[in-house]
Parts: structure tokens; sequence; C-alpha cells
């Protein structure tokens, strides 16, 4: 049902209640006549009975508005003015009003804090003045939570009005606890109260599954507190969200469910089948939960013993090295260093820092040249600026070939030995590839897994 929809028909209950209520005002019974059963609510001044009667047989709002403002303050203490206030208040919301609306509304919860119609009502119109723009949007919100809260405090204290049968006051119960459910979760929403978000908005959905907005705040708040057993959940609302959207709305929002949905699978695959349910079903069921699986990602292990198994150690970069001797079993560790260990390597790698040199003769004279350098062989030790090659060189660097720091550097070296965590290679009688650089050096690449 439509809020607004459901917002009017609030109104109208009041009105139908009390015109045709007859046992909430009675005149004096005629001589000779039996008397009706008492009840609790009677007016017994024939010129106040009169007055009410008057002004609520008004069709016109306007005149309604009149002879009911009229009745209330000639008697202001009269045993039907929360009644008279209800009806009021619905002839303001009818004219459009909606200052003397939400005034009125206020002097209804004075007469009855819990009254539920005038909670709903302020409810309702405080969460639509917070979807306009403006300074006091985000108050507005709050305070639509807050009557929201109220209201469904209400719910199991609230008494029945005369003239309600039990069975139409259930329905007013769960009408109007879809407005205090949807107000009060979309607010706590905004202030990132998740878990009450979840509750209120997934009570509002069940109640009213074709409200765009809680549908949609409702799969937000299950997927934005990350990876939890909700998301499944939270995919499902956001592909209902988007059938129910039109337009560019539709195509944003199954865009970023899209997303979400193939961090948490793995891929897309499903998705087009999740979005296409979504658009008849009104709810989570097991057949299209089931089919909604968590890509769990390899452990390191698992990686390193899954790319010995698949690739050659020569074929594999210094990353892909790194990762297998550091993470690997020993069993996959010892396949790769015994390729690896004593034998020449032609390499790529990112100079971190340059040891203090040391004097050597060069023509005669005596000039500090380099022998040990510190390098990055992998990707993210580049990006960190953290060594994982322990260099020395065979015989000190030249002047005129001296690199600098935060440079490539292609050499040659024989890796002799390493430590597994912080990962750190040895490599001895390294030598400067100048003219002799690999056709096609290894580009360094990352250790981490290729995100799905």
């Amino acid at each position: 049902m439509n809020r607004t929809v459901l917002a009017m028909l609030l109104v109208v209950a009041v009105a139908v209640a009390a015109q045709t209520a007859p046992a909430q005002t009675q005149a004096a019974p005629q001589p000779g006549a039996l008397a009706p059963p008492q009840q609790k609510k009677e007016i017994k001044d024939a010129a106040e009975y009169n007055a009410y009667v008057g002004a609520i047989q008004q069709q016109d709002p306007t005149a309604k508005i009149s002879g009911l403002e009229a009745f209330l303050t000639q008697y202001p203490n009269s045993v039907m003015k929360e009644d008279a206030l209800e009806l009021l208040m619905g002839a303001y919301q009818q004219t459009g009003n909606q200052a003397k609306t939400l005034e009125t509304v206020q002097k209804v919860l004075q007469a009855n804090p819990c009254n539920l119609r005038a909670l709903a009502l302020l409810t309702y119109t405080k969460q639509a003045m917070a979807q306009q723009p403006g300074p006091n949007a985000a108050q507005n919100l709050i305070e639509a939570g807050q009557y929201g809260d109220k209201g469904l405090q209400c719910e199991s204290t609230a008494t029945k009005p005369e003239g309600l049968t039990d069975a139409d006051f259930e329905k007013l119960k769960t009408q109007t606890a879809v407005i205090f459910n949807g107000a009060s979760g979309v607010a706590a929403y905004q202030a990132k109260d998740f878990a009450k978000a979840q509750q209120r908005l997934r009570a509002a959905v069940d109640q009213e599954p074709t409200n765009l907005v809680d549908v949609y705040t409702l799969a937000r708040a299950y997927l934005e507190p990350g990876p939890t057993e909700k998301d499944v959940e939270g995919l499902f609302y956001i592909a209902r969200s988007a059938n129910l959207a039109q337009g560019t709305g539709r195509d944003q929002i199954a865009k970023y469910g899209k997303s979400k949905y193939t961090k948490y699978h793995g891929s897309d695959e499903g998705w087009n089948d999740l979005m296409t349910k979504a658009a008849t079903a009104t709810s989570p069921t097991p057949d299209i939960t089931s089919k909604i699986t968590q890509y769990v990602p390899p452990t390191p292990a698992q990686q390193a013993h899954d790319l010995v198994a698949s690739k050659q150690v020569k074929d594999m970069s210094f990353a892909e090295w790194q990762l297998v001797l550091s993470e690997g079993s020993p069993e996959d560790a010892d396949k790769v260093w015994t390729t690896l260990k004593g034998k020449p390597l032609q390499m790529v790698a990112h100079i971190i820092s340059i040891e203090p040199p040391e004097k050597i003769t060069e023509h005669g004279k005596s000039v500090e040249a380099p022998t040990k350098l510190k390098l990055a062989g992998s990707e993210d030790d580049i990006e960190k600026k953290t060594a994982d090659i322990d260099l020395t060189m065979a015989a000190a660097i030249p002047k005129k070939d001296m690199p600098k720091e935060d440079s490539d550097f292609q050499f040659e070296a024989t890796p002799v030995s390493y430590v597994a965590k912080p990962f750190v290679m040895t490599m001895n009688d390294g030598a400067l590839l100048v003219k002799a650089a690999p056709p096609k050096p290894k580009v360094p690449v990352r250790k981490k897994p290729a995100a799905h």
C-alpha cells in the first residue's frame, strides 16, 4: 500500500469512526422509550451534542474545520475532545494545510499521548519533510524516527477507540506499525545503527513489500556494515529494490547491487537470475538464498601450492618465488629453492638503498665505490619501500656506472640463502647488466591474489 494512500486512510478512518458511532454521542431518551446501553462517552448537554454533531456532519472540509474549532473553543473540556481533535486533524490535512495539521496533531497527543493515528500522521509528515532539501532535513528525520519509536511503544498500550471493532483496531495497529517501523528504521540507518535499522525496516518491508525507500534502505543496512551473515538477505533486497525502481534509479541500484554481489560471490554468475526472482518474490526464501554462496579466497599456502603445480619455477616472477618461499609448504618451498640456489639469475629490481662505499683504486687514484645494495624485487615491497634482496656485487661498481637510489637496477647474481619472514633473499657475485640486459626483464608483480 502506498504510504500517501495509507496516511489518507488513517484520516478517513477517523471520520468514519466518529460519524458512524452513535454510541459516542446520544440525546436524552424520550419519555416511555427504552434507554440504550450506557456508553463510556456520552454528551449529556443537548447544546453541546448539537454543536458536535453539526460540526462532524459537514461535508466540506473548510466548514468542518470552522464547526470543530468553534466546538472546541466553546467546550474545551468536552468528553469528545479527542475525537473532535482527530476529525479536525483530518480536515486540515484534507485542505493541505500542513502547519495547522501538525499543530492539531500536537493537541491530539496532548489529549492522548498514545493516539496511534496522530502519531502515525506526525511520523509520516516528518519523514516526508526530511526528504525535502533544506537545513531542517536532518532534524526532521531524527524527529520522524523518535515519533516512530514512540508509536511502536504505544502499539501495545494504546486503548481501542470506542466504536471500533477488535478486527478494525488490529488493522489500525498493523497499518500504523508500518509507518512507525519505516521511519524508525530509516533514521537508524542514517545514524549508522545498522542492527536497529535492519530490525525496524525488515518489519516494515514484511508488511509493505513494495515500498522502495524501505526496501532499498533495508538492503543498504544489511550490506554496508561489511561481510556478515546478513549479506545474502541484503543482496536479495538490493535486487528487489532495483526491480521496484524506475529509469536511471533502477540502473544505478542494479549497478551497485551487482558490484556487491560480485564481491560476495566471487563473480557475477547468478546475478541475473537473482534479479529475475526478486521481481516477484517479496522475501528472501531459502530456495533463493541457498544459491548465493560466498567466495572464500585460497590461503597463501594454497596459492603457493597451486602456483608450483601449474607453473615452472624458471617461468615465475620474483614475487611468485617470494610467495612460495615465504608462505608455501616445506615441500613446495624446497622445490623452488632447489631450482634457484647457486644458479646465476638475471633480474630487474628497485634500489632501496646503497650501502656505504668502500675505497678502490681506479686509474691510479683512490675512489669510493659501493659493493652492496638493498633492493626490492616485488611490487608490494617496492610500494612499501622495503628491501627483499641483499645483493653483494662481485666487484665494486665504477663511478661512471654508479646507480641512484629509488631507480630500477638490472643485474645478474646468484642466490645463496633466504629468510622466509620477513622475506629477504641474499644474492652474491652481482654484476651490472648494461649491455647484456635481458630482452624482456620480468616485471615485478604483486604477491596478492587477483581480486575476483
